[in-house]
């Protein structure tokens, strides 16, 4: 039955994909109210933040950005100036100078103290990605070749699967390849750890705008963390070559209030008693 959806979904994608028609996904957060977190025409930085945890992403982005244009103008400037100083026409005869101290200390020691710069930043940034001591909502996400399925453990196990909408049943507006029939629903200004795994082969849940991109590992369970800051849609994908239809398992998650998020979670649990054994799941 799964597979049967998956190989739908992917015929109905690849013929507009190789055509180059069906609705396109680059103008996503202006065509459909309340998304926020998706790709844009000609972006060339990163996406929009709306995560603590992006935040210092994007902060350490913007400090090594800063460095290594130093570092180049650096040595575009010192290449220039061997260029014009030591040629052959001005340096007829060459030194034989082998060795300088003063120029041997600092070509060790300036590499030490760009690292250094880099890694304290980098290691406070990996150990507040890591997890979260006071988390109020967990979510279990589970990678399947080639959908999501989604678990919420604190609420009786309530749990759904995602699948990609294929071009022919897309609404006016919606992005293309990474709408999805079920988003993940989360209450917006709440601290959720996210437990990953995978069913079948290792998959990468990736979330740009919140700052999350994990392996989801058969066999192995991952965790990370994340609050979103403001109510909308945030798009991503697989970010892993998991087989075939790797491209065609994308992810939405929309944050909603957390009066919201109850009412979610109430009627699913109320789906679940009317028909028991069915997974349903249905974005309020």
């Amino acid at each position: 039955m799964k597979v049967t959806r998956v190989a739908a979904a992917a015929a109905a994608v690849l013929p507009p994909l190789l055509s180059g028609t069906g609705a396109s996904a680059e103008t996503a957060s202006e065509a459909v109210p309340g998304v926020i977190g998706a790709p844009h025409p000609w972006e060339t930085g990163l996406q929009i933040s709306a995560t603590p945890i992006k935040h210092m992403m994007s902060d350490f982005h913007s400090l090594l950005l800063v460095i290594i244009t130093l570092i180049t103008l650096f040595v575009l400037a010192l290449l220039a100036y061997v260029v014009v100083r030591f040629n052959r026409n001005r340096n007829p005869v060459p030194t034989r100078t082998s060795h300088n101290t003063l120029l041997e200390v600092a070509w060790t020691v300036a590499p030490v103290v760009i690292l250094v710069v880099i890694a304290v930043p980098s290691f406070k940034l990996l150990y507040a990605a890591d997890r979260t001591g006071n988390a109020e909502l967990t979510v279990k996400v589970v990678g399947h070749q080639w959908y999501w399925e989604y678990q919420y453990p604190d609420a009786g196990d309530v749990g759904f699967d995602s699948y990609l909408v294929p071009d022919s049943d897309l609404k006016p507006g919606q992005p293309r390849l990474l709408t999805v029939d079920n988003n993940l629903v989360v209450p917006a200004g709440t601290n959720i750890r996210f437990l990953l795994t995978g069913a079948d082969v290792i998959h990468s849940w990736f979330v740009p705008s919140l700052g999350i991109q994990l392996h989801a590992v058969p066999g192995r369970v991952n965790e990370t963390w994340g609050r979103v800051e403001q109510e909308g849609i945030y798009y991503g994908q697989c970010a892993l070559i998991c087989g075939t239809n790797h491209g065609f398992m994308p992810i939405a998650v929309e944050a909603v209030s957390k009066e919201k998020f109850t009412q979610f979670l109430e009627e699913k649990k109320k789906a679940a008693r009317a028909e028991p054994g069915v997974r349903l799941a249905a974005a309020p």
